[in-house]
C-alpha cells in the first residue's frame, strides 16, 4: 500500500531543509512513472540519477484548466537557458 504525504508534512520536510527528499516524494516516488523506471534502471546500472519530470497530477491540472476554457500550455526552459 501506498502512503500519504499531506500538505503539513511537505511543510514540515521544507521547514527542516530537506529539498531533495521532498522532491523525491513528489515525484518519482508519486505519479511520475517514467521517471519511475528512469530512476529504478539508474540504481540498477550504477548510474546518477536523472532529472525527475512532472507528476502526472501536474498533467491533469493543466488538462482541467483547459476543459475551462483556459489556453494554458507549458513552457520548458532549453537547456542553454532560453525559453
Amino acid at each position: 500500500g501506498g502512503q500519504r504525504f499531506g500538505e503539513m508534512e511537505v511543510w514540515a520536510l521544507e521547514a527542516y531543509g530537506a529539498a531533495h527528499t521532498l522532491q523525491e516524494i513528489l515525484t518519482v516516488k508519486s505519479d511520475d512513472v517514467r521517471g519511475r523506471s528512469k530512476v529504478y534502471e539508474a540504481i540498477v546500472k550504477g548510474d546518477n540519477l536523472p532529472e525527475p519530470g512532472l507528476p502526472e497530477s501536474f498533467n491533469v491540472l493543466i488538462r482541467e484548466l483547459q476543459g475551462l476554457g483556459l489556453d494554458v500550455e507549458l513552457i520548458e526552459e532549453s537547456l542553454n537557458g532560453n525559453f
